[in-house]
């Protein structure tokens, strides 16, 4: 008969020290402080993210106002693209980093590195002030923006899954996109908010600005709630292994030794971000450059969108937790397969409650993969690489082809005259995240890969006693 092992204290969480089967039992209310604080970094980044797109068409007339309405655009998402060209970089250099001296330091640098180059974006004089130096600051302040953001969404996907015990991984992982959407309907909200109340004129001279510069005092909050987190147990525990800092892992064994996991990572990134980056970043442009619609109403439908995308979130990672990542990731893969151009098809129809229902029901698909992706992606790796291998796989793939969405997309509808392309895109994207799917292995429920079985402090004492784990 297999003997439960026994529970050691360990800071504010409890774990046995040595033998294989250990268990990490985690504070609850330490767990939720983890979450917070990775889910307000996260919110802070796509607060950025989501008023860059909603307001794509101010900035192309403050940067780049020599060109036609659709140029415009284009310049705008090419600097909005370029940012992802250096997230991998990033990536190479804050994933392996935090491998080494801990997420919790990686996670407050790139936090320090988002708010500033947000804030630098509202300080920038438009092109009538100094021609082109203008949107030459715009590109330096998004590549600063990009390089640490190739830290961030790893970082904080690895901190919450290496906090949270095995059985509500999905449930807690599922929170770093709640921050996600907070954030973009932060953004989007305010957006709307002064294009409601701004004229024209005053939104193009200054209103544009405000939403980048309240990005200062949010890295401030942020920065504090990061910087009173211990690290992880899991991280703790490969320090302890190693009875000294963690040892440098070099960067071909995060990439060679596990290009299995990372061809996976990226296909899974892959359908994730082009229908994350498809409906959030760009249906708001598409819907008023392409489709004529009325700005504001626009956006009041993608925040509604959002809204509902908020209240079903905690419950979709609940729900993967209980039935498993595989068949959640799968149920959205083969929903916008089937349901991509029929939703876009109510869109196009323009009638308020048309490209409700369409967004809607592309909304509810997503949720698929923003409730059960933050758990699914780093079980994919052990603790040892867990952070740099998922920087590299994720930025490789969000660079590639979720950041380049709203550029890709708009020149393909430019080149062809087909506004069906968003559907055929986000079509062809589910088809790459089913085979992915296919070939990854079920991760709930079960211990990350090179870490000790985690629980929750209040289940501690029936495994303690009685629950073997062999």
């Amino acid at each position: 008969m297999a003997v439960a092992p026994a529970v050691t204290p360990h800071p504010k969480t409890q774990r046995a020290a040595q033998a294989p089967t250990d268990v990490t039992v985690v504070d609850p209310a330490l767990v939720r402080r983890a979450v917070k604080a990775a889910a307000l970094g996260n919110a802070m980044e796509w607060f950025d993210f989501g008023v860059y797109s909603y307001i794509a068409v101010t900035l192309g007339k403050v940067f780049f106002p020599s060109g036609s309405p659709t140029a415009q655009l284009l310049s705008t998402f090419g600097a909005f693209a370029a940012a992802f060209l250096v997230r991998p970089l990033g990536g190479m250099v804050f994933g392996p980093l935090g491998d080494r001296v801990g997420r919790q330091k990686v996670l407050a640098v790139t936090m320090i590195m988002m708010a500033a180059g947000t804030f630098a974006i509202g300080l920038i004089p438009s092109y009538g002030s100094i021609g082109v130096g203008a949107p030459l600051l715009l590109l330096a302040a998004r590549l600063v923006q990009g390089f640490s953001t190739g830290g961030e969404y790893a970082g904080a996907s690895t901190f919450i899954a290496e906090y949270a015990p095995d059985k509500r991984r999905g449930f807690f992982g599922s929170w770093l996109e709640f921050g996600t959407l907070a954030g973009y309907i932060g953004g989007a909200g305010l957006v709307t908010l002064m294009t409601a109340l701004l004229s024209s004129a005053d939104l193009l001279s200054w209103g544009w600005r405000i939403p980048f510069l309240i990005a200062g005092p949010m890295g401030v909050i942020g920065l504090y709630l990061r910087m009173r987190l211990e690290e992880t147990p899991a991280f703790a525990a490969e320090v302890e292994k190693a009875e000294a800092q963690r040892p440098k892992v070099p960067l071909r064994e995060m990439v060679a030794g596990q290009w299995r996991a990372l061809l996976l990572c990226v296909g899974l990134v892959l359908v994730f971000n082009v229908t994350d980056y498809m409906l959030l970043s760009y249906m708001p442009s598409y819907l008023t450059s392409e489709l004529k619609y009325d700005e504001t109403h626009g956006l009041l439908v993608v925040l509604g969108v959002m809204a509902l995308m908020m209240i079903v979130q905690p419950f979709a990672g609940a729900l993967s937790d209980r039935v498993g990542r595989r068949p959640v990731i799968a149920a959205g893969c083969a929903g916008f397969l089937l349901l991509s151009v029929p939703a876009l098809l109510l869109i196009r129809q323009g009638s308020l409650l048309a490209v409700a229902l369409g967004m809607g029901a592309l909304g509810l698909l997503l949720v698929c993969f923003t409730a059960a992706m933050p758990a699914a992606l780093p079980a994919l790796f052990p603790t040892r690489v867990r952070y740099g291998s998922l920087s590299i796989g994720f930025n490789v793939s969000v660079s590639l082809f979720g950041g380049t969405t709203p550029l890709v997309v708009t020149a393909l509808i430019g080149a062809t005259g087909n506004m069906m392309m968003p559907a055929y895109y986000m079509m062809a994207a589910a088809v790459v995240g089913g085979f992915a799917v296919w070939r990854m292995s079920e991760s709930a429920g079960r211990p990350l890969p090179g870490s000790a079985p985690a629980v929750a402090g209040r289940e501690a004492p029936t495994i303690s006693r009685s629950a073997p784990l062999c």
